[in-house]
């Protein structure tokens, strides 16, 4: 059976626009996180009856799994860091806005639920061959 390389060719650039978009705008969150500091999520991390020092996560999520995704290398864990990143900013910062539509009638969480559903597509694309990882890596 021949491949149609058209069709490929244009998988691998979607999973770059759809790897990019996403990695580069959480990364803007982590940048603002990494120069205005991190004291407001130390503070909802605490309220939840967890250990402050679990806010340095956001680092984890926000800076180094966007970068690794944007790259291109293993980009499906660092995805799903992103991803998993989303589920507890939305538990601790957004969750009374779960079922709330904003004044556009949009999900009062759009941007969040963008983030999120982003990296899982991501998780389960992976990187394609535009990465440093290839499309050959196994955690691409």
């Amino acid at each position: 059976m021949q491949t149609n390389t058209i069709n490929t060719s244009t998988d691998d650039l979607g999973k770059l626009v759809i790897r990019s978009a996403v990695a580069i705008l959480v990364l803007l969150h982590g940048i603002s996180k990494l120069t205005g500091g991190i004291d407001g999520i130390a503070g909802m991390v605490a309220g939840a009856g967890l250990p402050a020092v679990f806010a340095y996560g956001v680092y984890v999520g926000e800076v180094l799994a966007p970068l690794l995704v944007l790259i291109g290398l293993w980009t499906r864990p660092a995805a799903a860091v992103m991803a998993i990143n989303m589920v507890v900013a939305i538990m601790l910062a957004h969750s009374a806005e779960l079922a709330q539509l904003n004044k556009q009638g949009g999900w009062a969480l759009e941007l969040q639920g963008m983030f999120l559903f982003g990296a899982i597509a991501v998780a389960l694309l992976g990187a394609g061959r535009y990465s440093v990882g290839g499309i050959n890596g196994k955690w691409n």
